[in-house]
């Protein structure tokens, strides 16, 4: 039976976890010569630009001896008006499994019900779960350890918001969250994690980070959003700088899922400070979506 990752909580608690595991393990070099992709295709269909997410599931998917086919929309029947439904059933006929990355997450859920290969959500406006694995996988290497944990996310209650908190849940990783009013993450995402771990929503970002153990931020404006000058007005004061990281955990890190806008939601001096793990963040992206893909191909 084909299993898809649309959003985090497609997975269990041990599914989760021993992803993380198997990143690890991926990263260090165990099982480097095992190519799970052999002879098989990946097709990847992205409505919005990307860098990290792209360049990391073709190297990925090549790594592990798969092909990736990139798939521009443009170039796509979808383009001139063909269902998702006859989409995903034909392309299900060639590949071994489909990366997606749009705009709405009901149109990643209707590719994937008529999908019989697994589909693995690159990001949407609701989610962005490969996200929440590679930053999961940094914390558990800089820290040790993920239960207990306090992140401390500052920011847009966006759609990498609402899955890292549904990887904290299946971490018992505490999450805090300082947002403007009306930018709170989804109240699904949030009540249903709120059975597993902590979960708390703030709108004072200094009180938010006291004694964290990981300040985490993303930009003010998601894609499509970025002539919102007033959601962007609402987060004056909301900026990771270096007064806000003193009011946090002596050792704590820095984390971002880029792209950045230097000197809005962080500052340079902080971004590219000593507390910073952005670079091992975006790198872990490569070894958690190998770890996925040997995963879900080999069920």
């Amino acid at each position: 039976m084909k299993r898809d990752y649309l959003r985090v909580s497609d997975f269990n608690r041990d599914e989760f976890n021993m992803l993380l595991k198997r990143a690890i393990d991926l990263k260090s070099g165990i099982d480097f010569t095992k190519c799970p992709l052999i002879g098989k295709s990946i097709g990847m269909i992205f409505e919005k630009p990307s860098t990290r997410t792209r360049v990391s599931f073709e190297v990925a998917i090549y790594q592990l001896g798969g092909h990736p086919i990139y798939l521009n929309p443009k170039e796509l029947q979808l383009s001139r008006g063909e269902t998702i439904k006859d989409t995903a059933q034909v392309m299900s006929r060639y590949v071994n499994g489909v990366v997606v990355r749009t705009f709405s997450h009901k149109t990643l859920e209707e590719f994937a019900k008529w999908a019989t290969v697994p589909v693995i959500n690159a990001l949407t406006d609701d989610h962005h779960p490969c996200q929440a694995m590679a930053d999961m996988m940094t914390i558990l290497e800089k820290k040790g350890r993920l239960h207990g944990i306090k992140i401390a996310y500052v920011g847009d209650g966006n759609n990498v918001a609402n899955s890292l908190i549904e990887a904290s849940a299946l971490t018992e990783t505490k999450i805090h969250i300082a947002t403007p009013h009306g930018c709170e993450p989804l109240k699904e995402v949030v009540e249903n994690a709120k059975k597993f771990t902590e979960v708390k929503i703030y709108h004072d970002p200094f009180e938010t980070v006291i004694d964290a153990d990981v300040i985490y931020t993303d930009v003010w404006l998601s894609m499509g959003e970025e002539d919102n000058t007033e959601k962007k007005n609402k987060f004056k004061g909301f900026q990771v700088n270096s007064n806000l990281l003193k009011r946090a955990k002596p050792d704590a890190i820095v984390m971002h899922c880029l792209p950045a806008h230097r000197g809005e939601e962080i500052t340079d001096e902080v971004l590219d400070g000593p507390q910073s793990v952005v670079l091992e963040q975006a790198e872990n992206r490569l070894y958690t979506e190998k770890a996925l893909l040997e995963f879900l191909l080999s069920l």
